[in-house]
């Protein structure tokens, strides 16, 4: 299991955040978690469920962007809330990548988990994968 290890970057209007983990697995993992650091308080997200999720995308940052918004979809339309991810695995195809996931968390009490900003996209201005020194920085900006 790897810890989530991201920061928020400067940046005038929106969330600009950098991931990080030891692979592109970890990086996702932390990127995840970011996400709903941005919407809510984070700690106070209960791991009393799992749901499975699986994303594909033609190259790694259309995987990065689909793993995102697959996370802020099941937010908006389960009211799921996820303080830990585990990729299991990602895979190269012969159209791109697939990466097949758990996220832990429970559903959404506004009064428990607060509410941070609303979320309203993950865009793909200035979304990019570094590797570097043994660590995968995966780069984005959520449209707040």
């Amino acid at each position: 299991m790897t810890t989530a290890d991201y920061s928020f970057l400067p940046h005038t209007t929106d969330a600009y955040v950098e991931a990080t983990g030891a692979s592109l697995e970890g990086a996702l993992e932390s990127a995840g978690k970011a996400l709903f650091d941005t919407l809510c308080e984070v700690e106070t997200i209960r791991t009393k469920l799992t749901d499975r999720i699986a994303v594909e995308g033609h190259d790694e940052v259309e995987l990065a962007y689909n793993w995102l918004e697959a996370l802020l979809l099941k937010f908006e339309l389960t009211q799921r809330v996820y303080s830990r991810f585990k990729i299991i695995k990602i895979s190269r195809t012969t159209t791109g990548f697939n990466a097949i996931a758990e996220a832990f968390g429970e559903p959404y009490d506004r009064k428990r988990h607060g509410a941070k900003v609303e979320v309203k996209a993950v865009t793909y201005h200035r979304m990019e994968i570094v590797r570097h020194q043994n660590r995968t920085f995966l780069r984005f900006i959520l449209d707040l």
